[in-house]
């Protein structure tokens, strides 16, 4: 559920690792931007906080993401990051990151390219919460989500991360994925869901 990138050489070696305990906030919402993040090992939640919508995932970031993108053009971050399980991370300073690129063009398009994809990631995800009915959002999210050959998604985070993702309350996503087991549409285990051959070909040929 979120982008995931690859830092040129140049720019990992002046990286530098922090641990985080489960639970530890690593950047707040409108916190002062040290610059972007590399996760190492472990999981993040990215979230957002609103007085009027409440806490809202906006993705979970695992081993090989990068988070805090956006504190390249901004001097403040815009999500809050909070340690799922204990976790490694890279800082990659600001200051050091856009040095490089004013040196190397080509550093430039790169970083451009994988900014580029995090805003196509988070406009799907808006489009997939733009889907009202419940069930036909999740089908979307893992159709979008399979691995093409097993049709097996990975959860980076839990379930009720995951209804956080798409916009709905734990209680519903529980609900249409137990109906949706129930009528041999997929089949569960703990972090993983597997689109059924059997409901995939059934919809081709309806």
């Amino acid at each position: 559920m979120s982008v995931r990138s690859r830092l040129p050489s140049r720019i990992q070696a002046f990286g530098v690792e922090r641990t985080l305990r489960p639970n530890q906030v690593l950047f707040r919402m409108k916190g002062t931007a040290e610059g972007l993040f590399e996760v190492v090992s472990g999981k993040l939640r990215l979230l957002r906080r609103d007085a009027l919508a409440g806490e809202e995932t906006i993705s979970i970031a695992v081993a090989g993401d990068l988070i805090g993108q956006g504190s390249l053009g901004s001097d403040v971050y815009h999500c809050e990051a909070v340690a799922l399980t204990r976790s490694r991370v890279r800082l990659y300073r600001k200051a050091a990151v856009l040095a490089e690129v004013e040196r190397d063009p080509d550093l430039a398009r790169q970083l451009i390219t994988m900014l580029a994809a995090e805003v196509m990631s988070l406009r799907t995800c808006l489009q997939l919460r733009a889907i009202r009915n419940a069930r036909e959002r999740v089908r979307s999210f893992l159709k979008l989500s399979a691995d093409s050959e097993t049709l097996i998604v990975t959860l980076p985070g839990t379930v009720k991360d995951l209804a956080s993702y798409l916009g709905l309350t734990h209680e519903a996503l529980y609900r249409t994925l137990s109906a949706m087991v129930s009528d041999g549409e997929i089949r569960r285990s703990k972090n993983h869901i597997t689109i059924r051959e059997l409901a995939v070909d059934r919809k081709r040929t309806s």
